[in-house]
């Protein structure tokens, strides 16, 4: 070996050494987390925020669009739809709470973000679809009974106007949350094929490299 490589390694090895200071690691933790599932539990875990205070920026959005001023039965069916409201975004939040535990349970291989990515569409799907069948008909049978004609401007006050049906809402709401989870389940299942499809054939594809190899 030859003094300029001789020199070479040992620059190598002293360039090595150093990196492994804490200047070049301090980003370890984060390279680990988004490196691993744990970033895909964050979503899980950030959905489930949003539902327990969803209900509470409802409030003030409703109050800052003067809905109150319009008189006692329309506070009065304000109230009630809340309640419901939040019945349905308590729902919502145990939903991405329980099933954050489905990215841990997930079995490991080369290709993880896309079932992954896929368990996240299908629990979206269903928190959405659950919770517009709860609110559609809960909403629209409180709102049909204090404010009659005027239901539709509930929903809208609460920023769900494409439910303006009034009191068939209490069937389209339903109807369109069944929709919404079947749909989402058959994108993230078409997902989770394309997964299985890449694994199987890595599988076999080392199978027959292993055999060869053996023969």
């Amino acid at each position: 070996m030859s003094d300029l490589e001789t020199s070479g390694n040992k620059w190598k090895e002293k360039f090595v050494a150093n990196t492994k200071n804490p200047f070049f690691t301090f980003s370890k933790p984060y390279l680990d987390f988004i490196g691993k599932g744990k970033i895909f539990s964050l979503v899980y875990f950030v959905m489930a925020v949003i539902n327990l205070f969803l209900p509470f920026l409802i409030i003030f959005k409703v109050a800052d669009s003067g809905f109150f001023s319009y008189g006692g039965k329309f506070t009065v069916a304000f109230i009630f739809s809340w309640l419901v409201v939040a019945f349905a975004c308590w729902i919502g939040f145990q939903l991405w709470w329980d099933r954050r535990k489905t990215v841990t349970n997930i079995a490991t291989s080369e290709f993880i973000a896309t079932p992954i990515f896929s368990e996240i569409l299908q629990t979206f799907g269903e928190w959405l679809g659950t919770v517009i069948g709860i609110i559609g008909a809960g909403v629209g049978l409180i709102a049909s009974i204090f404010l009659g004609e005027d239901a539709n401007y509930l929903f809208k006050v609460i920023g769900l106007g494409f439910m303006s049906f009034g009191v068939l809402a209490v069937i389209i709401g339903p109807i369109i949350g069944f929709f919404i989870i079947i749909i989402f389940r058959f994108l993230a299942e078409q997902l989770r094929i394309l997964a299985a499809l890449a694994n199987n054939t890595k599988e076999i594809a080392t199978n027959i490299k292993n055999n060869a190899n053996g023969a």
